[in-house]
């Protein structure tokens, strides 16, 4: 399966983890607000996708609304346009939840956009896994700047493998993590293995994992770094934190407060 390499500003920008969101600032988290500081900022941005109830990908965390929206219910029971009114608690900038091709707009390749599908099957294969991963290669394609900086995720190996076939040019990569017992348990003890073991990999062409932090001594991390694939890691919340990751990591998604942003200039080589 053909492999589309992670562009190196991945490996270089921090990302703003669901965007500079930032309470006390007003921008909350997937907002258009907190993308659009990110991008101020020279920031890279991750933002999180969950399906609408009319086939869209909209810019949101949860499956459901009452705890980052001014709403009641699962986002998959509204359309597009519903949701597009539905505001976002804490802004101070009118936010509503957006579309990835609004996002996509504002962050208009200026800085790396990593975009996680959220899991649509609860771990497994089968019913959920298709529709999210085929309106994100439509907002994709519908881009009027393809050639930027983007990239797609997933904590399901049949999620990415779906984006493989929608989006085969997008570089895609593996949302990773020790998978514990006590926070996985509608999961088998063999998927749990399998996903753990990060056994997919090659199959579904991946060119980069974004392991959770506190695992990333894990030797079958330290083995893909060493085969050439970026390392990515989450969520990070303060400095001395990041100083120990990046023993093992390439770069972080952060939030909470500001890494150093490097120099870019390498970013038109």
């Amino acid at each position: 399966m053909r492999r589309p390499s992670l562009a190196p500003a991945f490996l270089r920008i921090p990302l703003a983890h669901r965007g500079l969101h930032d309470r006390s600032a007003g921008r909350p988290e997937n907002s258009l607000s907190a993308v659009r500081a990110a991008v101020a900022a020279g920031y890279g941005i991750e933002i999180d996708l969950q399906l609408s109830g009319d086939g869209e990908a909209m810019v949101f965390h949860d499956a459901t609304l009452p705890r980052v929206a001014r709403g009641r219910g699962y986002v998959s029971n509204r359309t597009a346009a519903e949701l597009g009114r539905v505001a976002l608690r804490y802004s101070r900038f009118g936010d509503m939840i957006p579309t990835l091709s609004e996002v996509l707009q504002a962050v208009s390749g200026q800085v790396p956009l990593l975009i996680e599908i959220k899991d649509q099957a609860g771990g497994g294969s089968g019913a959920g896994i298709g529709p999210l991963e085929a309106a994100t290669a439509r907002a994709l394609a519908d881009w009027d700047r393809p050639d930027d900086w983007v990239a797609v995720m997933s904590f399901n190996p049949e999620s990415v493998a779906a984006m493989a076939s929608a989006a085969p040019g997008v570089p895609r990569g593996l949302t990773t993590w020790a998978w514990p017992r006590a926070r996985t348990l509608t999961l088998g003890a063999a998927r749990r293995d399998r996903l753990r073991a990060i056994a997919d990999y090659d199959s579904v062409g991946a060119s980069f994992v974004s392991h959770e932090a506190g695992d990333l001594d894990r030797p079958r991390v330290n083995e893909l770094r060493g085969r050439g694939a970026g390392i990515l890691c989450w969520t990070i919340r303060c400095a001395d934190t990041e100083d120990a990751v990046r023993k093992h990591a390439h770069n972080i998604t952060f939030e909470g407060y500001k890494p150093a942003v490097p120099d870019q200039s390498f970013a038109a080589t």
